[in-house]
C-alpha cells in the first residue's frame, strides 16, 4: 500500500483549476484536522496563476500570488496517495498500474471532468471545485 499522504491536483495549464483546489483542499484539511500534503501541476503550465483567480481566493483569506505554475512528473504520480484530474490526459506519464480511469473517491487517480473551464465561468468552475473538494474530504475523513 501506498504510504504518501499527498493528494496532487491537476489541470492542463496549473493556472486555475487546480490551484482553487488544491486551496480548497488545504483549507478544509485543516479545519477538519486530516494532516496531507496538497499540491498542484499541470502538463502545459502557464507562465502565472490566472489573476482572476488569485484575486477570487484572496478574497476568501487564501493568498496564491506567489504560486509559479509547474509541470507534473511521473514520480509524483506513482507516489501520491490521491491524484485529482481536472482535465488532463496523464495516460503517457501514469504508471502502468495506475492508468485505469475512475470517478471513485477511493481510487489512487480521481477525475473531475465536469469542472467547466475557468476562463469561461470562474463562478460556476470555483463552485463545482469546492463541491467535489468536500466530497473528497468526506471520504478522505471516513478512510483516515
Amino acid at each position: 500500500m501506498n504510504m504518501s499522504r499527498t493528494i496532487l491536483f491537476l489541470c492542463p495549464h496549473n493556472a486555475a483549476k487546480s490551484v482553487i483546489a488544491a486551496a480548497y483542499f488545504e483549507q478544509l484539511a485543516t479545519q477538519h484536522g486530516l494532516d496531507f500534503c496538497v499540491t498542484s501541476a499541470g502538463t502545459e503550465p502557464d507562465a502565472k496563476v490566472a489573476t482572476a483567480v488569485v484575486e477570487m481566493l484572496e478574497k476568501e483569506g487564501m493568498d496564491v500570488s506567489k504560486y509559479v505554475p509547474r509541470y507534473v512528473i511521473r514520480e509524483e504520480l506513482a507516489d501520491a496517495f490521491r491524484v485529482v484530474s481536472l482535465g488532463c490526459d496523464v495516460s503517457e506519464l501514469a504508471p502502468p498500474e495506475t492508468a485505469m480511469q475512475s470517478t471513485s473517491s477511493s481510487e489512487i487517480f480521481v477525475y473531475w471532468d465536469d469542472v467547466p473551464p475557468a476562463s469561461q465561468n470562474l463562478m460556476v468552475a470555483r463552485e463545482k471545485i469546492f463541491e467535489h473538494v468536500e466530497q473528497l474530504i468526506d471520504d478522505l475523513k471516513q478512510t483516515s
